[in-house]
């Protein structure tokens, strides 16, 4: 008959260890340890890699624009800039309003009503970005006494193109209407564009 050593020394106990005499709790700690390093590592070298790709500080003041629109009256428009290109900001009289409702949707080449190009209840403030969709020239029309064209709103003579008084394309090679900018009223006198 074989006799078992039941000697344990302090500290030692048999369920703590595999086959070989190691201890698996500490194999464990170890490989999380190491795996938490790495990732700890990484991070530390990703983490100003990506900070850098977040815009500059000039460029976020660029982002968005603030109109004064308190002087603007109506049948007037301004020209602005918005990310570093033109802006038109102008005040519709209702007779360019009622003008500008009384064209047929259909007979547009760019189908978009003057509800559509303006905000709800400030249906007299058109706001566009002042680039021809044609080539990208600047449109006459923002600002007294400029040629606004054979409908009123703004026309650029490189080639002709004409927008009516809702900055929507009527003649010419434009193929679609002025672009309105994402914009808000932040207050009665205020507009901020971006």
């Amino acid at each position: 008959m074989a006799t078992v050593d039941s000697t344990i020394t302090p500290g030692d106990h048999p369920a703590h260890h595999d086959g070989d005499g190691h201890d698996p709790r500490r194999r464990d700690f170890i490989n999380i340890a190491a795996v938490a390093w790495a990732g700890v590592g990484a991070g530390v070298i990703v983490l100003p890699l990506i900070n850098q790709m977040n815009p500059s500080a000039d460029v976020l003041a660029l982002s968005t624009t603030e109109i004064d629109i308190s002087k603007i009256e109506p049948g007037q428009s301004i020209k602005s800039t918005f990310r570093k290109q033109p802006l038109f900001v102008r005040n519709l009289t209702p007779k360019e309003i009622a003008e500008a409702d009384a064209v047929a949707i259909s007979d547009l080449r760019d189908p978009q009503s003057l509800e559509e190009r303006t905000k709800a209840g400030k249906k007299n403030w058109l706001i566009t970005l002042g680039v021809c969709t044609h080539l990208g020239c600047v449109p006459l029309g923002a600002g007294e006494g400029e040629n606004k064209g054979p409908f009123g709103g703004y026309f650029c003579p490189c080639h002709g193109s004409a927008y009516d008084t809702a900055g929507r394309i009527r003649q010419g090679p434009a193929p679609t209407n002025l672009v309105v900018p994402e914009y808000a009223f932040t207050s009665d006198t205020v507009v901020t564009v971006g």
